[in-house]
């Protein structure tokens, strides 16, 4: 019974329709779900909210760093990269995907960030713990780069 139910997640995770982004063109990200699979640091909720990442000299050495950080997850691969936008999609264990975004904002002097699973509802706290684990990955970089 457990097997059937696991080959059921795994043809459920490859049927997730690919979600639209806002993309480099767009001035935000796209705001989260009320579901809590989702992490955002544009969200005005505490729930979705994570704290967006310090600017890193420019944005060209910040987008270098986040890109370094990022495809130093497992199953990861980069989407999207532009001068202030990248987009990476993260696999898990179980085959799901989930979309992690970073746009800087100079005004603000910040790198905004989302991270959200495609399909479901709940995600375990997965979005938050790889967003928090790719701060920590990214300030490491930063000491390297300073």
């Amino acid at each position: 019974m457990s097997a059937l139910f696991l080959l059921f997640l795994v043809v459920l995770s490859c049927q997730g329709a690919k979600t639209a982004t806002n993309g480099p063109a767009s001035p935000n990200l796209k705001p989260c779900p009320d579901s809590p699979n989702c992490v955002s640091s544009l969200a005005a909720d505490n729930r979705h909210y994570v704290k967006p990442f310090e600017l890193f000299q420019s944005p060209e050495d910040s987008m270098r760093v986040i890109k370094k950080a990022i495809l130093s997850f497992p199953r990861t691969s980069l989407i999207t990269e532009g001068d202030c936008y990248l987009h990476a999609e993260c696999r898990t264990h179980f085959g799901f995907v989930d979309d992690v975004e970073f746009m800087i904002d100079e005004m603000k002097s910040v790198i905004d960030v989302r991270s959200a699973s495609r399909i479901g509802y709940w995600d375990m706290g997965v979005n938050r713990k790889r967003v928090e684990e790719l701060r920590t990955r990214y300030q490491a970089l930063l000491k390297v780069y300073r």
